[in-house]
């Protein structure tokens, strides 16, 4: 059985308006036209989609329901030509994704390089939050995607693997803890710390720690990036907890030191958030794929 994409749309139309010469107008078609293309479309179908009467035309039950698949399959046109004008660079795509300061400060900037590479049309917001935060983001609609703390708890939201990452501490070459291989949050708590700004999410989970241990936080100075933060702790101005990949380039460039912490919290399983893959655009759809390792 054979029909187009204006054939639907011309059902489409002649629904809507209640009115062949309206509909005719809408398209825009002579209503001789779309007279023809009705009737052929009806006798291929073997069915009668409208009754005619005089104030207008109505969908017969059967109507109704080529009306209801017609509805999906220019849906699906639609995006299809939205994804080609997106890949020919006729229409720019954004995503927004929200993320904790580990993941936007190390994580994703070694791997979206090669995803911005393969979608030329895609502009990216990257935006940082604590994990609560980042959930609430992604169930509002604030942001498409999420990468949060897999320790926290996910409700509302569908989540995926993303990667590992561990915190550690960084200090001088010549302190006290540089000696060691491990050692624990409460040992570090004794020294002057080099922080990040107040608000920072990351900031936020040192302070909340140092209160589980029951511990005061000196915070020396704030600086406003990790990198800043280790040319700090090479100066002897203080010591500071930072993500383990960031620390260990660290150590290759600067007088530093890397110090894993003992305790389990301090290996984040992060972890990707979406409100649903229905919800995702077919962008989306890609990054979550890319950032998760799926293939389909």
């Amino acid at each position: 059985m054979h029909f187009d994409l204006a054939d639907l749309r011309l059902l489409t139309a002649i629904s809507t308006s209640g009115s062949l010469s309206k509909a005719a107008a809408s398209i825009p078609v002579a209503v001789s036209a779309a007279s023809t293309r009705l009737r052929l479309l009806e006798a291929r179908c073997g069915v009668i989609l409208f009754t005619r009467k005089a104030d207008g035309m109505q969908l017969t039950p059967a109507g109704r329901l080529v009306l209801e698949a017609a509805g999906s399959v220019l849906a699906e046109a639609q995006k299809l030509q939205d994804t080609l004008k997106e890949l020919a660079g006729q229409r720019r795509i954004t995503l927004r994704l929200a993320a904790t300061t580990v993941t936007t400060s190390s994580l994703l900037p070694a791997v979206l390089g090669k995803f911005l590479a393969d979608y030329p049309e895609v502009d990216l917001q990257l935006s940082e939050f604590r994990s609560a935060d980042v959930m609430r983001a992604v169930l509002s609609g604030e942001c498409e995607i999420g990468v949060f703390d897999g320790s926290v708890i996910s409700d509302g939201v569908m989540s995926l693997p993303f990667c590992n990452e561990r915190l550690v501490m960084l200090v001088p070459h010549e302190h006290p803890l540089a000696e060691r291989e491990q050692t624990r949050l409460r040992d570090a708590l004794g020294y002057p710390f080099i922080g990040m700004p107040a608000e920072r999410a990351m900031q936020r989970f040192v302070e909340e720690r140092a209160i589980k241990e029951a511990m005061p936080l000196h915070i020396r100075v704030r600086a406003p990036s990790f990198e800043a933060i280790a040319q700090l702790v090479a100066q002897r101005a203080g010591i500071a907890m930072l993500p383990q990949a960031i620390a260990l380039r660290m150590e290759q460039e600067l007088p530093v030191r890397m110090v894993l912490l003992e305790e389990g919290w301090a290996t984040l399983e992060l972890r990707l958030c979406i409100r649903g893959w229905a919800s995702l655009s077919s962008h989306g759809r890609q990054l979550v794929n890319f950032l998760s390792g799926r293939s389909d």
